[in-house]
Order: structure tokens, then sequence, then C-alpha cells
């Protein structure tokens, strides 16, 4: 297998680290060490400043959250033990479970609490929701807190159980006053494991070590809530760019576990002991627009592109297996409760002349188009090229730039000009889990430059979502969902690509495996 020179330089680190790890694994016990492969490399550790699910995922091995969602994706309490809501819904009690501590050894108090929720709540779609709507929380002894709404927020614990894009994760008070632009330096949380910030090497390797302290909850471990019980003593995350160098090391007994492993590959496994489970909740890719700059900021052009793009198209490239794929134009889900095609077929999708009248028809000169894409993740790699297929056949030009994973967020992050480091069209791919609500749905973030990238600009569409929020009813809820999706839809507010699964590869040394919406590592064993 050729390897270009950082993969090499990156294979030789993790090579080291191995050779460490088999070093200490025999003077272990009740576990030893967990040798896991990431989706994507950690360059960022905080997880307010980030939608990054790598970041989101080293989260929640350091911090707790006060909810966590089950495998039904239900709310669960986690560090909270009960809660109140007054009878006219205009406030909430919540006090903590005991033996809650800070891997400092200083006890969570609700003054930290109130500190993580304020920090959380300027940075979260949803959480911005929540502070508009609250009055103020008050800290009524160490352990209970309570929130004092404008009105009533029904939607509360889907809120402090958010799964990504940021979760609420509790942060000692000292930490959790630094403003949101400030990068947090410092990892402390009363989480199942401490991060060891001495052998975190950015972009290539990180671990972590038992939380020996952490007290979990009584009931068994279901999806993200439940107990968690800490078995391994530590984890070693070693980053690797190709997907076929982390499943020969897997094969050679040099990992314990891959976290995705594309369906394509699935028969790299055949005649093995290794264990390939499917993912807790499918991926689903999208083309996203910069609404922000020209010339995607005509809605013409974007639905000329919108126009000949085909789910079935991007799966066979991406995916290839139709046994793990599915097209979907469920902007919320295919299989969820807000499941509905509105508005989805009504375009006269896969249509080229149409798309090139329209191209014709918008205010398009000929320039060229900056697809931005990150080629240090797999299931990104197909998705440009593609594209820019289909753009070169409506008459739109295009280029691709190849970043690192890092540089990808930053640049998309960007409302500026192209020629100013700006960008035009960008690729995302979510966890299905995080397009279930309107609310928390980034793709319906519309609020513009100071929203989600991509920057869509519709007032009506946040209207619609604070009718959504106030709206206690499941039928009248699932209405104002459709208004929400064929608003989407003909504005196009972004490009759904279908949904399929991946599967996690784990060696048969591993056990207690609970299959989550990301990786439950704290839960694993390992003979």
């Amino acid at each position: 297998m050729q390897l270009n020179r950082r993969e090499a330089l990156l294979f030789s680190a993790s090579a080291m680290l191995f050779a460490a790890t088999s070093r200490t694994v025999s003077a272990q016990v009740n576990g030893g060490t967990l040798r896991f492969a990431p989706h994507s490399a950690l360059r960022v550790l905080d997880p307010v400043t980030t939608s990054a699910y790598i970041t989101r995922n080293h989260g929640y091995l350091v911090y707790d959250t006060l909810f966590s969602v089950d495998s039904a994706s239900v709310p669960q309490p986690q560090m909270v033990d009960n809660w109140e809501m007054a009878e006219d819904g205009l406030s909430w009690t919540f006090r903590l479970r005991d033996g809650l501590a800070f891997h400092d050894g200083a006890p969570v108090t609700s003054e930290d609490v109130i500190a993580s929720i304020r920090r959380w709540w300027q940075r979260d779609v949803v959480g911005l929701r929540l502070k508009a709507a609250t009055s103020d929380i008050v800290a009524i002894d160490d352990r209970s807190f309570r929130f004092e709404l404008s009105g009533p927020f029904g939607v509360m614990l889907e809120a402090l159980a958010r799964t990504s894009s940021i979760p609420l994760f509790i942060m000692p008070r000292r930490i959790a006053e630094l403003p949101p632009a400030t990068m947090l330096e410092e990892v402390v949380g009363s989480g199942p494991y401490r991060f060891l910030p001495d052998e975190f090497r950015p972009g290539v390797s990180w671990s972590y070590s038992r939380n020996e302290a952490y007290v979990p909850r009584p009931e068994p471990a279901d999806g993200l809530a439940g107990g968690k019980v800490p078995r391994v003593e530590r984890i070693d995350t070693i980053w690797f760019p190709s997907p076929d160098t982390a499943i020969s090391a897997l094969l050679n007994n040099e990992l314990d576990i891959i976290e995705s492993v594309n369906p394509d590959r699935r028969a790299s496994f055949d005649g093995t002991d290794v264990k390939l489970v499917r993912k807790g909740s499918p991926s689903a890719s999208t083309i996203r627009f910069n609404w922000a700059q020209p010339p995607f900021d005509d809605v013409l052009l974007r639905r000329a592109v919108q126009k000949v793009v085909s789910q079935i198209d991007y799966l066979d490239v991406a995916v290839g297996d139709p046994d793990a794929y599915q097209e979907c134009g469920a902007f919320f889900g295919c299989g969820t409760p807000l499941e509905t095609d509105a508005g989805y077929g009504d375009n006269g999708l896969h249509n080229g002349d149409e798309a090139r009248e329209l191209v014709a028809q918008s205010g398009y000169n000929g320039e060229e188009i900056v697809i931005i894409t990150p080629g240090d993740v797999a299931s990104f790699s197909t998705l440009a090229p593609l594209t820019q297929q289909l753009l070169t056949s409506i008459g739109i030009k295009s280029r691709i730039e190849t970043m690192e994973w890092s540089s990808f967020l930053e640049r998309r992050s960007r409302t500026a000009p192209v020629s100013e480091g700006g960008w035009n069209l960008a690729h995302a791919v979510f966890d299905s889990i995080d397009l279930l609500s309107p609310l928390g749905n980034m793709n319906f973030d519309a609020r513009g430059n100071q929203g989600y990238t991509g920057f869509v600009d519709d007032p009506e569409t946040e209207q619609l979502k604070n009718r959504y929020q106030g709206e206690p009813d499941p039928a009248k809820q699932k209405e104002i969902a459709e208004e929400m999706q064929k608003r989407a839809h003909d504005l196009v507010f972004y490009i759904p690509l279908g949904t399929y699964y991946q599967y996690t590869a784990v060696r048969p040394e591993i056990s207690n495996y609970v299959t989550a919406v990301l990786p439950a590592l704290w839960s694993l064993d390992k003979a």
C-alpha cells in the first residue's frame, strides 16, 4: 500500500504509540488500554466553539450532561436527580444527584451548572432560544437551580439533552465564565474519563485515563443515557488519514475499534472474527450554498443545481451498497415523527434543460465557483467531484479547494468573498439524529450571517420555529414542520443527498458494546 509523506509520518507516530501501549497493557488490569481510531482528527478541544463531531465526541468522554438521550432519542436524566415544571410552565426546577465531582476534586454545584448554561446558550441554536425565553436562572442551593421563564418552553428537556451540534457540557464555573470567543485551554470535566493534556498531539493522537471517582447512574446503559461505567483504564485515540491503513492496523491487532467503516469496505473483514456493528444513527450528506456571497445569493442559481441533483447518484458513488442507503426527501429524517415529502417532489427534479434555463435567468456571469472540501475525512471524498460534474453539466465553472478538516471548518465559517478567503459551495455530513427537530436542525438556522454556515437568511422560517417552540400539539407541530420544509425546499436552504449507514469495526476482545448515536467508549471492556 502506498502512503504519502504525511500518512507515513502519522502511521509512524501511531506505531510508536502502539509500542508504548503494548508495554503498559501487560501491567494493567480490568480492561487495560482501548485503542480507538476515530472518524477524524481532533484539534479543537473546546466543545462550545465548534460544531465538529470529533470535538463533541471528545466532550462526551470528559464532561457530563444534565440529560442524555436513550436509544429511542428520549431525554433521560444524567446529572439531574429530579425536576419539576410549574403548572403555568413558567419555571423549571432541577436538583443534581449525589456524588458529582470535577476531575480536580471540586464538587459540582448549581453555580457551575448555571455558568455552563450561560456559556453554552450563546452558541447553540436551541440554547439561543432557551436564552430568549429565560428571565433568569437562580441557584436555590448548592445542588438545586431554577429557570424562570418569560413564556412556556415545552422543549426544555430536549434542549438540555442536546446531543449536538453543541451539547450542554457542564464545566467548573471558573472555566465556564470565560466568553465563548475565548478558546478553552484547560479541559476539566466531571465525566467518566480524564483528558491527558501532556499526551495531546493535535491531529495525530490523544489519550484519556479513567476517572476513578466517577459515580455512574444506577440504571443500565441505554444509548447515551443510563449508567456510564468506565471499564478500561485508558483510551488511546489515533487518527488514520487512510481508512485502509486503519483497517490493516485493526486486523493486525494494533487497534481495537474503528469508529466508521464505509459499507464498501465491509468485505475487508470477510473471514475474520472482527465484528461489524451498524452505527446507531444513519449519516445524511448535504450540499450547502453560501447565501452571503454571489452567485448563490440568487435563488434561481440554487434552484438550478437542485434540478440536477439525484440522491441515488450520490449514494451509489459514496456508499455503493443499496442495502446500506436510502433515498430520503424528508428534511427532518425518514422514519421519524416529522417525516414528510412536502415540497420535495414538486419542482421537477433531475431536469438538466430546466436547470440550464435557470442558470441563464439568474445573475450568474460565468465566474468560477469555489467548492471547499476536507481531504482527510473519508465521508466527504466523493462529494465534491460529483458536484463539480453537475455544475459543469449546466454551465457553471468551478474549482475544488481541498484542505484539512480543521481548516475546512474555519474556512466555511467565513462570510467574506472568495477573493478574501471565502467560499461558494461546501458539503456537510450529519448524523440523522441532528435533523429530527426543527429547532435543532442546523440546516434551518435562518439567521443570516449570524447563523450556521451557509448563512441562510429567512426571518419567516425563524417565526415558524417560534410557533413550533410554543405548540404542544404534535399534530400541529408536524403541520408547522411541513411548512418549514416546503419553504426550505423552495428557497433551497440546502440539498439533501440521502441517508446511509456506516459501521463500527470491533475486535473480538471487546465486550459490552452499546449502540448509540456516538461512540460510547466508556461502556467497553477488553479481555
